[in-house]
C-alpha cells in the first residue's frame, strides 16, 4: 500500500465533522493564547519566583522549542498518522503546562517553557492538517478561514485573560487552564476521527530530524537573542547554523525517505505560498510590535488606547479570514490573495503618511486594513498548500507553511528593531534612550517641551522608516498573489487524497 492510498480518513466518511473542527479549533487556541497571555501574566510570575534575569528567557524558550519541532511534526503526521502525532504534541504541551504551574524558580519555569514549546510545535500545524484531511477543496476555504481567526480571537482574549487570571486568582491558572481545554481535545479526536494507515515499513529519518532541529534551533537563537550575545557565542550560533543548514540539505536531498521533502518547493503554488507566508509574518510585527510605540511615544495617548486599536486589527483580521473562506470556493487564489495584498499595500500607507498630529483614529484604520489583509491573505496561503499536495505530504507541506509564518514573525521583530533603532541613532546620537523618554509618563512630564518636540519628531520619523518596511513586504504580498495561476481556486483545482 503507498502512502497516497494509506490513510482512509475522508469527508465522505466522517459524520462528525464539526465535532472534529471544534477540537482541532480548541487546541489551536490553546497553543496559540499561551504566547500572548504571557504578556499580562508575566510581571506577576517573575514578583513570584524572582530571577528576573531569565525574564525574557521564559518567552523565547517557548518559541525556539516550538520553531525546533514544528516541521518535524508535520513530516512525523504524514507518516505515522494524524492521530498518534497529535496526540503526542498536545501531551507533551500539557505536560509542560502542569510543570510550569508547579514552577518554584525562574529556572525551572523557563525549563518547563521549553518542554511546552516542544509540545506546541505538534499542535496547530497538526489540527490544520487534520481540518485538511477531513473537508473537500471547496470545504476546506470555509473551515480554514474559520480556523485561522482563531488566532486574531487569541490575540484578543489572551492579554485580559492573563490580567484577570493574575487579579483575581494565582499564576498558576495560566498554565493549568490548559489541561482540561487539551484533554477534550484528544477525547474528541479519539473518538471521531477514524484513521487507517498502511501496514508497510517506515524509516525514519533520524539522522535528517536531528539536523532539522538543530539548525532551525540556531537560527532562531540567532533571532530571538542575537542581540544579547557576545563574539565568540555569535560566532559558534553561526556556524552551526551554517554547517546544519548545508549538512541538512546535502542529507535529504539523497535519502529516499527525507525528513524535509524538497520537491514540495518545486510546486509553483507552494512555494508562492510559502514566501507569502514568511513575508506577512515579517510584515505582522511590523505592526503589532511597533504600533503602541507609535501611539503612546508618538501620540501621547495611553496604553488603553493601543489595546483597543490592536483589538479592532484582531476582529477585523477574523472577520477577514472568515470572509476570505466563504469567497474563495466563487473565485481564485490570486483574486483573493490580491485583495489581501491590496489591503495591506493601503494599511502600510496610511502608517507612512502617520505623524503626531494624525490621531489614533488615523492608526486604527491603518491597523484594521492591515488585519483584512492577513485574514485574506494567511487563508489563502494555507489552503492553496493543503489542496495542492497528497495525503502523504499534507502534514509536511502544512507545517513548512506554518514554521515560514513563525520564522517570518522573527525575523520582523530582529528586522524593525534594527531599522527603528539605527534611524533613531542618526536622528538623536546624543539621546541615550530617546524611546525610554516618549514612553514612559514619568520621564515624558520631566522633560520640557523644547526638549520633548524633537525627541517625538525623531522617534516619528524613525517610525516612518519601520513602515516603509511593512509596505515594501506588502508590495512583496501583491507580487506573490499575482504569481498564483490566473484561473486556479480550490473549484477547479485537482483534488487529492
Amino acid at each position: 500500500m503507498s502512502d497516497s492510498d494509506a490513510v482512509v480518513t475522508s469527508e465522505r466518511r466522517i459524520p462528525r465533522r464539526p465535532l472534529i473542527l471544534g477540537a482541532c479549533m480548541a487546541a489551536s487556541f490553546m497553543a496559540a493564547v499561551e504566547a500572548t497571555i504571557m504578556a499580562t501574566a508575566m510581571p506577576a510570575v517573575a514578583n513570584s519566583l524572582g530571577g528576573f534575569g531569565l525574564f525574557a528567557w521564559v518567552f523565547s524558550a517557548y518559541m525556539l522549542g516550538q520553531a525546533a519541532t514544528i516541521p518535524l511534526y508535520g513530516r512525523l503526521a504524514d507518516m505515522y498518522g494524524r492521530r498518534r502525532i497529535f496526540f503526542a504534541g498536545v501531551f507533551i504541551f500539557l505536560l509542560g503546562s502542569t510543570l510550569c504551574g508547579f514552577s518554584r524558580s525562574m529556572l525551572q519555569l523557563v525549563i518547563f517553557r521549553a518542554i511546552q514549546g516542544l509540545g506546541a510545535g505538534g499542535v496547530q500545524p497538526i489540527a490544520n492538517t487534520i481540518v485538511g484531511d477531513i473537508y473537500t477543496p471547496v470545504e476546506r476555504a470555509r473551515v480554514q478561514g474559520m480556523l485561522s481567526g482563531v488566532f486574531g480571537v487569541s490575540a484578543i482574549l489572551g492579554p485580559s485573560l492573563g490580567a484577570f487570571i493574575v487579579q483575581y486568582g494565582d499564576w498558576p491558572v495560566v498554565f493549568w487552564m490548559n489541561i482540561p481545554i487539551g484533554a477534550a481535545a484528544i477525547a474528541m479526536i479519539a473518538l471521531f476521527l477514524p484513521e487507517e494507515i498502511g501496514t508497510r515499513s517506515r524509516h525514519v529519518d533520524y539522522l535528517g530530524s536531528v539536523l532539522l532541529m538543530v539548525t532551525t534551533a540556531a537560527l532562531m537563537l540567532l533571532l530571538i537573542e542575537g542581540a544579547e550575545f557576545d563574539r565568540s557565542t555569535l560566532t559558534i550560533a553561526t556556524a552551526i547554523l551554517l554547517t546544519g543548514g548545508v549538512a541538512l540539505v546535502l542529507h535529504e536531498r539523497r535519502i529516499a525517505e527525507p525528513m524535509l521533502p524538497l520537491e514540495l518547493w518545486r510546486n509553483r503554488v507552494i512555494a508562492g505560498s510559502g514566501i507569502g507566508s514568511l513575508i506577512t509574518g515579517i510584515l505582522m510585527m511590523g505592526v503589532t510590535a511597533y504600533l503602541p510605540t507609535c501611539v503612546q511615544g508618538v501620540m501621547g495617548r495611553g496604553a488603553n488606547v493601543t489595546a483597543v486599536i490592536l483589538a479592532l486589527m484582531s476582529v477585523v483580521w477574523v472577520l477577514g479570514s472568515t470572509t476570505a473562506g466563504l469567497w474563495l470556493p466563487r473565485s481564485t487564489y490570486r483574486g483573493i490573495a490580491t485583495s489581501g495584498a491590496v489591503a495591506l499595500m493601503a494599511g502600510a500607507a496610511m502608517l507612512i503618511a502617520m505623524t503626531p498630529a494624525s490621531g489614533p483614529v488615523w492608526a486604527a484604520a491603518g491597523a484594521v486594513l492591515i488585519g483584512a489583509g492577513m485574514g485574506f491573505c494567511n487563508t489563502t496561503f494555507m489552503v492553496s498548500v493543503q489542496t495542492s499536495v497528497a495525503w502523504h505530504q499534507r502534514g509536511a507541506a502544512t507545517s513548512s507553511t506554518m514554521f515560514l509564518r513563525f520564522l517570518g514573525q522573527s525575523l520582523g521583530a530582529a528586522a524593525f528593531g534594527a531599522v527603528l533603532n539605527f534611524s533613531l541613532f542618526r536622528e538623536v546620537s546624543e539621546a541615550s534612550r530617546p524611546l525610554d523618554l516618549v514612553m514612559r509618563p514619568s520621564a515624558r512630564d520631566a522633560l520640557s517641551q523644547g526638549d520633548l518636540a524633537p525627541l517625538i519628531d525623531a522617534v516619528s520619523s524613525s517610525m516612518r522608516h519601520a513602515y516603509v518596511l511593512t509596505g515594501t513586504m506588502a508590495l512583496l504580498a501583491l507580487l506573490v498573489a499575482l504569481s498564483y495561476p490566473a484561473k486556479l481556486g480550490p473549484a477547479n483545482q485537482r483534488r487529492l487524497n
